[in-house]
């Protein structure tokens, strides 16, 4: 489908709607994009909102379309996947990414999370696996493909990226963030002040040379932490 037709034909049900998503898939290959849009058609909580061959289209069209999520192609012609995960962000600072990725090429899946890409799909993923899959990144939640998990939990392991240096109280910090807890959820969960949590993240970030919460999740899911219940 022609990317302005697909703009066109669903931005206006899915602006009425805030509890809907507005994803735009960016992959030069038609017949991925057009079975993902069959399969979200299925559900009435996401709507395709614009597809685009590559990231150039996509970064001309981001500021006026105004997605919630982008499924993005790893590999595409014309400007890199790194490339196109910054521009969007630039232009829609408060959208989320999910990779498209067959785990070919470790070298650009780390890239694209420094990038700022919020979780990693393979492309012949079942149907609940996408919708779980792109739920979960529209939350703010990192979503790894099962998979894929241990290989990217090596990939992404740096030389400096230890978590002796945490504390007991900053690593429950870590591990509620990753649960997706917002800092006044965090607050009440351990009985602190918001101020205080907010402290803590700030020397979670200096202490892991992270960027955001995001990556702070992350590295709570390769650490393997989402299955510890001492919280």
């Amino acid at each position: 489908m022609n990317a302005l037709l697909a703009e066109t034909a669903d931005a206006p049900s899915s602006a009425m709607n805030p509890d809907v998503m507005r994803l735009i898939l960016v992959d030069d290959h038609a017949v991925v994009r057009e079975g993902v849009r069959a399969i979200l058609e299925l559900y009435d909580d996401v709507h395709v909102v614009g597809e685009y061959a590559n990231g150039t289209e996509a970064l001309n069209a981001a500021a006026s379309v105004a997605p919630d999520v982008a499924l993005v192609d790893l590999k595409m012609p014309g400007i890199s996947a790194v490339e196109t995960i910054r521009g969007l962000r630039e232009r829609v600072p408060s959208i989320k990414i999910m990779v498209f990725t067959s785990f070919g090429e470790d070298a650009l899946i780390r890239a694209t999370l420094d990038a700022g890409a919020t979780g990693f799909l393979i492309k012949d993923a079942m149907q609940d696996d996408l919708i779980r899959a792109i739920r979960s990144v529209a939350q703010g939640q990192p979503y790894l493909a099962p998979a894929a998990q241990r290989q990217l939990m090596e990939l992404l392991k740096k030389p400096g990226d230890t978590h002796e240096s945490l504390t007991a109280r900053e690593h429950d910090v870590v591990k509620l963030i990753a649960e997706g807890m917002s800092n006044k959820q965090i607050a009440r969960k351990l009985n602190l002040t918001e101020g205080t949590v907010k402290g803590y993240v700030s020397q979670i970030l200096a202490k892991l040379r992270l960027q955001d919460r995001t990556q702070i999740a992350l590295y709570a899911v390769r650490q393997g932490w989402l299955n510890d219940s001492s919280v």
